[in-house]
C-alpha cells in the first residue's frame, strides 16, 4: 500500500490512477496512522513553496515525514514535492524538509535567449548513475512532462540521478538513500512516467 501524501496540493487523482493502471494499491491521505502503517510515501505537489511547507506544518505531517523517511520508509517527492524534500528555496522564506542536500532556485536566463519562464513541456533526460528508480529505463531516451520555475542545485552530483537542459543543465531527479525527488510529473508522462513510477513501487 502506497500513502499518497494530501497537504492539499497536487494532482492526487492522477497518480492514484495511474498506480491502479500498473496494479498498486494507494489511499490518498493525511490521517498520520494510515501514512505510518504504508509501505511507501508519494509526496505530490502543485503551488508555492512556503504554502506547501505550511500546510505540511498545519497538518501536523512535518515531522512525520523526517520520521518516516529516516527510518527508512522510501519516499518519492513530485514536482513541488521534490522541491520539498530539499533544505529551502528562493521561492520563499520556510525551511524544507532537509531530506536531501539541495536548495532550490529559480531558473536564472540572459534576456536575450528567449527562453520562457516556467520550464514547461515534454523534454528529454540524462542519466547520471545507476539507481532502482531508473532500473531498465536508463538505457533509451527518455522524455517527461515538466512545469516549473525553480529547480534544486544539489551540494553533490552524488545526489543527481536525472539532470535535463533548459538554458543550462539543471537537476530532474535527485536521491538520497530511501528519499527520491523527480522535477517532472510522472503521472502526466505517459509510459516514461508509469514504468519509472512501477520501478519505485516494485524495486526502491
Amino acid at each position: 500500500m502506497l500513502a499518497i501524501i494530501d497537504y492539499g496540493l497536487g494532482n492526487l487523482g492522477s497518480i492514484a490512477n495511474m498506480l491502479k493502471v500498473i496494479g498498486e494499491k494507494s489511499v490518498i491521505t493525511n490521517i498520520k496512522e494510515e501514512i505510518m502503517k504504508a509501505d511507501r510515501i508519494i509526496l505530490p505537489g502543485v503551488g508555492s513553496f512556503d504554502a506547501g511547507m505550511r500546510n505540511l506544518h498545519d497538518m501536523d505531517l512535518y515531522a512525520l515525514l523526517q520520521n518516516e523517511a529516516n527510518g527508512g520508509k522510501p519516499i518519492l517527492g513530485i514536482c513541488l514535492g521534490m522541491q520539498l524534500l530539499g533544505r529551502k528555496s528562493e521561492e520563499g522564506k520556510r525551511s524544507g524538509l532537509g531530506l536531501i542536500p539541495f536548495d532550490n532556485i529559480r531558473f536564472h536566463f540572459p534576456q536575450e535567449n528567449g527562453l520562457k519562464i516556467p520550464h514547461m513541456g515534454w523534454d528529454i533526460v540524462d542519466f547520471k548513475q545507476e539507481s532502482p528508480l531508473l532500473q531498465g529505463i536508463n538505457g533509451a531516451q527518455q522524455r517527461y512532462y515538466f512545469v516549473h520555475t525553480y529547480h534544486a542545485v544539489c551540494d553533490s552530483e552524488n545526489n543527481v540521478l536525472m539532470t535535463c537542459d533548459y538554458g543550462y543543465e539543471f537537476a530532474a531527479a535527485v536521491c538520497n538513500k530511501n528519499v527520491y525527488g523527480v522535477q517532472f510529473h510522472p503521472e502526466k508522462s505517459h509510459d516514461f512516467g508509469m514504468r519509472l513510477l512501477e520501478n519505485f513501487v516494485k524495486r526502491c
